[in-house]
């Protein structure tokens, strides 16, 4: 046992500490090898089943939200990182009903929103119907630090939960789930406060003046769930610490920061325990908290104060203001959804009776999620032409690998290129081993898992999403003949899935500068050279562009006026590779 911690072993407590769930509520299971916790099947009616999760340290987010109104099921992490798209894609495909829909809410974080993407694409191209909600209602971070990466997400997603719970349970259908719960997303902000960062189990403890600790008598304002820094220190009592709070939450005068129009006369108030305040220490918080918003003009019709999304054990709460607004929707208002029962222990709801006497000890077994066959589509390809197509894209990305790596070297830390190398490799030895079928659908579909296999990180992820999208999208165009329109429309709804999880645009020097204007081009001309061709020159117009996303924002000196993207500069050389074409020194010229 060390100073810190009671268990420091922090695979036997993340283990353990989802095992508990099971004992306190008697109608959830437990997936112990992905970590994901579920409903138990029983004899209630199908409904729209609400998956979220991510990494673990924020309890009783998210597993402890799993319950009758509430969740479907949540998929864990290790402490503070975000689950596997592999463990996901099982939670939503074989540990929850699928028969009206799946909705899929994640908090603001890149990792988070990669993977549940990645999975939630693969559900699609199987078949599924699902829809993903990212939450972010953090105010701590002003639109300038925030950028295209936008706000995170803490506590006010709890809110968001609550509500498409309650809706899902009362049979409402994917659509009018996802719209509410949308909405109540858009109508919540959020900022914590907190007096210190916090010590995760099982890593070295930390000196008396480590780096970034706060001192004694200082808070820091804006503080993330993960230690991440906020918006600035003070060294104040609590009723300036609050009031600058609800600055940042309501002052309209505060363009950087003023997220949210309060124009409803109904307004919830959550007051959060980050994990290591006092029970008597959140009562007077909330006290005066609800002193001040009464300054403000404002009464809430609902208060809740507890423990719903901590950082482990941080000394430190957020406040959480949901601006009630009408749902649209012909049914209950977010009022009589937030007060709607729920069996779910992080709710701090009973459980009832007839759940404990019941006894169920149902489970899911993995039958969707085991089935990795692809159904034919009846879009037809030449399988020829198409693996000799693919093959020459591919090899001219290999060939590419040591300029790319040069570039990435100027502006990034060098591994693009193998990076990009190591996953065109793996798909061509794939296309030697595997015939073509002649079926679009199929053909890519076996392609995914390659991808997914060989290519990590952030770029790996950008990859897996864009072609499971494009596996529903050209599953969509069928059945008929893959022509280059039903290609360059397939791959623009594949664009517009992707842009749902990365900010990424056209002038941002990211890999999509290449990535748009070849599949604009291809849509209006049907000719993949000039696609090709308007993909190299979009790369090559990518030098002296400032980099608005990726690790190239970090690195100084000059280096980006020199040298095109890398990961653009890479994928127009698969696209030209692709349409026969060679880089030459005064162009692109035909082979």
């Amino acid at each position: 046992m060390s100073a810190k911690h009671f268990v420091n072993d922090p695979t036997l407590l993340l283990n353990t500490a989802l095992e508990s769930l099971t004992l306190t509520n008697p109608s959830v299971a437990l997936e112990t090898d992905n970590k994901i916790v579920y409903r138990r099947p029983g004899n209630e009616q199908s409904q729209v089943s609400i998956v979220s999760g991510g990494g673990s340290g924020h309890e009783p987010s998210f597993g402890a939200f799993v319950g009758a109104g509430l969740l479907s099921g949540a998929v864990a992490g290790t402490i503070f990182a975000s689950p596997s798209a592999e463990q996901i894609r099982k939670a939503i495909m074989s540990r929850v009903d699928t028969n009206k829909g799946v909705l899929v809410t994640v908090m603001n974080y890149t990792g988070d929103v990669l993977n549940f993407g990645m999975a939630v694409e693969k559900a699609k191209a199987a078949g599924l119907e699902v829809e993903m909600l990212v939450v972010g209602d953090d105010v701590g971070v002003g639109r300038e630090r925030g950028g295209k990466v936008g706000r995170r997400g803490i506590a006010g997603t709890v809110l968001v939960h609550k509500i498409s719970g309650a809706l899902a349970a009362q049979g409402a259908t994917l659509e009018q789930v996802h719209k509410v719960a949308k909405l109540t997303a858009e109508n919540i902000v959020s900022v914590g406060a907190s007096l210190e960062h916090v010590h995760v189990p099982g890593r070295a403890l930390p000196g008396p003046k480590a780096p970034g600790s706060l001192a004694v008598d200082e808070v820091e304002v804006g503080m993330g769930i993960h230690n991440e820094p906020g918006s600035g220190r003070a060294k104040v009592e609590l009723p300036e610490l609050v009031s600058t709070m609800m600055s940042q939450l309501l002052d309209k005068n505060d363009t950087d920061r003023a997220f949210l129009n309060v124009n409803s006369n109904e307004v919830v108030l959550l007051v959060n325990n980050l994990g290591g305040v006092s029970v008597l220490e959140l009562g007077g918080i909330t006290t005066e908290v609800v002193k001040q918003l009464g300054q403000w003009g404002i009464q809430p019709v609902r208060i809740l104060s507890g423990t719903y999304m901590t950082s482990l054990n941080g000394l430190g709460f957020s406040i959480s203001l949901l601006n009630v607004v009408n749902t649209d929707i012909g049914g209950p208002s977010m009022i009589q959804l937030l007060d709607y029962p729920c069996e779910a222990t992080g709710w701090t709801a009973p459980i009832s009776k007839n759940t404990w006497e019941v006894k169920n000890t149902n489970t899911r077994e993995d039958t969707a999620a085991a089935d990795e066959s692809v159904k034919p589509s009846g879009l037809k390809i030449d399988a020829s032409a198409f693996t000799k197509s693919l093959t020459s894209g591919l090899e001219a990305l290999v060939e590419a690998e040591p300029e790319v790596t040069r570039y990435d070297t100027v502006v990034g830390d060098g591994d693009c290129g193998i990076g990009l190398k190591r996953g065109a490799e793996a798909v061509l030895k794939h296309l030697k081993e595997t015939k073509a079928t002649g079926d679009a659908v199929i053909d890519v579909a076996q392609i995914v898992p390659v991808i997914e296999t060989a290519m990590d990180g952030t770029s790996g992820a950008l990859f897996a999403i864009f072609l499971n999208a494009l596996v529903h999208s050209l599953r969509v165009f069928g059945p008929g003949e893959a022509t280059p329109q039903v290609w360059a429309g397939a791959l623009k709804q594949s664009c517009d899935a992707l842009s749902r999880y990365t900010p990424a645009r056209p002038g941002d020097r990211t890999i999509v500068d290449a990535l748009y204007p070849f599949v604009e081009v291809l849509g209006k001309s049907g000719d993949i050279k000039k696609a090709a061709q308007a993909a190299k020159d979009a790369a090559d117009g990518t030098k002296g562009m400032k980099a608005s996303l990726g690790r190239a924002v970090y690195v100084g000196g000059t280096g980006f006026e020199e040298v095109p993207d890398p990961g653009a500069w890479g994928l127009a050389c698969f696209f030209n590779g692709l349409a026969g074409l060679k880089p030459e020194e005064e162009g692109w010229e035909a082979v």
